[in-house]
């Protein structure tokens, strides 16, 4: 009997989402395959991370797509992002959470091209004066992955309504990103 490959990943995924620390047994019967099954699909949890890392990319590089991200203005771009991901939030959130994804030098290149096309958004936002110029690229970038993943795990959690998920995070983003209107506010030390 051929195994679902997609489906073993997507049923990983949907539990250890929800129990980071499943054992490969669990996620073998929430997949509805014996643990040898999943084995020899995925010789460890190492490998079924890195699949599911795989997973992660392709769905986040689908959702930059669909995005749309290079349209109209960079904060509806940003807005109509966060929505693509959402559904992808939890896998995403759980991924972050693996420091063996980011260690070393053998971190995935799917994940640099993300992060290349996030902050290009970003700093289009920049050029044409919608977004502040004092906060790199870059950390608009991190900020807007820390916010997937903390929104993530409040919706989880049932501390956020998952209704509210992508105005919370992209209000919160935009509204720190945002240029100020009149003149600069107070300045720090």
């Amino acid at each position: 009997m051929a195994v679902d490959r997609d489906h073993v990943l997507r049923s990983a995924a949907a539990l250890l989402t929800r129990k980071s620390t499943a054992t490969m047994d669990e996620v073998a019967r929430a997949a509805g395959i014996s643990r040898a099954t999943l084995h020899r699909q995925f010789a460890g949890r190492d490998a079924l991370v890195r699949a599911l890392e795989a997973l992660g990319i392709a769905e986040c590089e689908a959702a930059l797509d669909a995005a749309r991200t290079e349209e109209g203005p960079a904060g509806d771009a940003v807005r109509r992002l966060v929505a693509a991901i959402e559904p992808h939030a939890p896998l995403l959130a759980f991924l972050y959470s693996e420091n063996q994804l980011f260690e070393g030098e053998e971190q995935n290149a799917g994940w640099t091209g993300i992060d290349e096309r996030v902050a290009g958004l970003f700093r289009r936002g920049q050029s044409n004066g919608e977004f502040r110029i004092d906060l790199t690229p870059a950390w608009l970038t991190e900020a807007l992955y820390g916010l997937l993943a903390s929104g993530a795990w409040a919706v989880a959690e049932g501390r956020v309504a998952p209704k509210d998920f992508t105005h919370m995070i992209t209000e919160l983003l935009l509204g720190g990103a945002r240029r100020p209107d009149g003149p600069a506010q107070g300045k720090h030390a």
